[in-house]
């Protein structure tokens, strides 16, 4: 009889489950793990830092639906990792993330031992799950629980603790059965319940102006054809929280761009919304009037995986727990027996002309040929030269913003921004795109970051350079932390304190550490520079310096939604500026 290692033994259940990369930093109480990844199907991905390491498996797991896995060592290995699973807790994305730890013997309880740390209650709050394997022979139990756990219901990270002296313990392979996938977890989603679907198809119907809206729960289930053939059967307009961005193309003529003037209009007047995969965080304005219908008047139909969903933000009419995907396939069905194909509903062309009316302003503006350029400008430049289904990752305060406007998006999976979503976090810009590029690399894969997010994750250039990774970083660069100098701007009366960074020249360090790099600083050059950086072949930063007086229209509201309950001067006492 053979005798493996915890290591091997880890490795082999992570083969099984179809796990093609390990993100992380190497440790040396990882290496029993790392030695049985020689021979293995299984690439490890080192990074420079372990919160990069995990955006990058965050970023494969949102692109592909897959497990994303990352490894760090103990004590600032783990404390390291913390920053980096945030996004994927906040946000329902399934990651196994493996932490060493010191001997058995030396720690739980720990009494002074290099480098201790408590990494399980350390992972406790940003974790759905988590556990200390303290000995070989569980190593099967607990690695599957924690995939089953990462992958069943709400998504979600687990943690799994591994004492070194357990991934150096051997025991007998024969000792120990790894099992199919089917049979330590579900492989099918579950359904709604029936009688509430019918009810639900029912109110569908006969309502007058209905509207879906759809967030990034539609993604994970894979639902977005469900989405699109319900939309189409009934005609009925399609709004997007922003992590639900690319359910439909947004120029579908029932797709609303998130928050523009046509998708407010269409979640103010509905009379029926039809919530699939949401549960209308602060982003969404809570659900609450005058961005949405009374409560008393607007009925709601809630589908989510997760019953602690349902109702969480606003009162319901009928709350379905169930698969996004599996529960539109009953409730599509149901309709389809009740109701022939809609034609044309009235409101949704006025809907998409109040969106037009939006984007209009900044379509303008991105045309314009001004020095210091103009955010939209480039953003506009790097959308119009990749093709739709390019996946986009946008990251940073203000960028996220000018973003938003007119980096529209046309496939479902191909927009990464966590600072656009629950978490609101900067820095991942480098590593999703890694992440993204190794999950597809037969696609394009660009990236718009503020200078500010770039700081966290540059070094990771190095890391798409080793790996040969054709990504393109437009750098915005007003040399700020811009969205809180904005705020400083608007409510202090220019009296700045901690946002003023020296002027940084972003594509000497590509170059340095073997990429391409180009500064920008008149618009008529974006074009070109874009052009070059693709041929280029190599991770390549454009340096475009902007204009940092340009502040989003939006700001305002914005920070209305996030200093909301707290005092502010009051709205006349400063001025909201325009785009141009």
């Amino acid at each position: 009889m053979a005798r493996i290692t915890g290591g091997e033994l880890l490795k082999r259940i992570l083969e099984k489950e179809g796990v093609r990369y390990v993100f992380g930093v190497p440790g040396d109480q990882l290496y029993p793990f790392l030695n049985a990844l020689r021979d293995s199907s299984i690439e490890f991905i080192t990074f420079h830092d372990e919160a990069s390491a995990a955006y990058a498996a965050d970023a494969y797991s949102r692109v592909t639906g897959r497990l994303g896995v990352v490894a760090g060592t103990v004590g600032p290995g783990g404390a390291n990792l913390i920053g980096g699973v945030y996004p994927a807790f906040a946000e329902g994305i399934p990651l196994l993330i493996i932490t060493a730890q010191n001997q058995t013997f030396r720690s739980y309880p720990d009494h002074g031992s290099m480098q201790a740390l408590d990494q399980y209650l350390l992972f406790k709050p940003v974790t759905k799950w988590n556990a200390v394997v303290n000995s070989w022979k569980r190593i099967v139990e607990l690695t599957e629980r924690a995939i089953r756990n990462a992958l069943t219901g709400q998504p979600g990270p687990v943690h799994l603790d591994f004492p070194s002296d357990v991934l150096h313990a051997t025991g007998d392979e024969d000792d120990v059965s790894l099992h199919g996938i089917e049979n330590y977890r579900p492989t099918l989603q579950p359904q709604g319940n029936a009688d509430l679907i019918n009810r639900a198809a029912y109110m569908i119907i006969n309502a007058r102006n209905p509207i879906i809206h759809a967030g990034g729960g539609v993604l994970r289930s894979g639902a977005e054809n469900e989405v699109l053939e319900l939309a189409e059967y009934l005609q009925i307009p399609v709004t997007t929280s922003i992590s639900g961005r690319g359910i439909l193309p947004e120029d579908h003529p029932l797709c609303l761009i998130p928050n523009s003037f046509g998708a407010i209009a269409a979640q103010a007047e509905a009379d029926l919304v039809i919530l699939v995969g949401t549960k209308l965080g602060d982003l969404d304005f809570w659900g609450r009037p005058p961005m949405w219908g009374e409560p008393g008047t607007q009925k709601v139909i809630q589908i989510d995986i997760s019953g602690d969903h349902i109702a969480l933000n606003r009162p319901v009419d009928i709350g379905i727990v169930g698969d996004a995907r599996e529960t539109l396939k009953l409730l599509i069905e149901k309709i389809r027996s009740m109701e022939e194909r809609r034609d044309k509903r009235e409101k949704n062309e006025e809907y998409k002309n109040l969106e037009r009316q939006w984007l209009s302003e900044y379509e303008e503006t991105s045309t314009l040929d001004t020095i210091p350029i103009h955010p939209l400008r480039a953003i506009w430049e790097m959308r119009k030269f990749y093709p739709r289904d390019a996946i986009s990752v946008i990251d940073g305060g203000n960028t996220t913003v000018w973003a938003h406007y007119i980096n529209r998006v046309y496939c479902p999976r191909c927009f990464l921004s966590s600072s656009a979503g629950d978490s609101g976090q900067i820095g991942t810009g480098v590593a999703y795109s890694i992440g993204a590029k190794l999950a597809h690399p037969e696609r394009d894969v660009y990236c718009i970051t503020g200078d500010g997010a770039f700081g966290y994750g540059v070094m990771e250039l190095e890391t798409a350079r080793r790996l040969g990774l054709q990504i393109t970083f437009m750098v915005l660069d007003d040399s700020s932390w811009g969205m809180i100098k904005s705020g400083q701007t608007l409510y202090y009366d220019k009296k700045y304190v901690g946002v003023d960074f020296n002027e940084i020249r972003y594509d000497e360090i590509a170059r340095a550490m073997g990429c391409y790099g180009e500064r920008v600083t008149d618009p008529k050059g974006l074009r070109d520079a874009i052009r070059r950086a693709k041929e280029s072949g190599l991770p390549a930063v454009i340096d475009v310096k902007i204009d940092p007086e340009k502040i989003p229209p939006d700001f305002q509201t914005l920070a209305t939604i996030w200093l909301e309950g707290c005092d502010s001067p009051p709205k006349e006492e400063y001025e909201v500026k325009k785009i141009n």
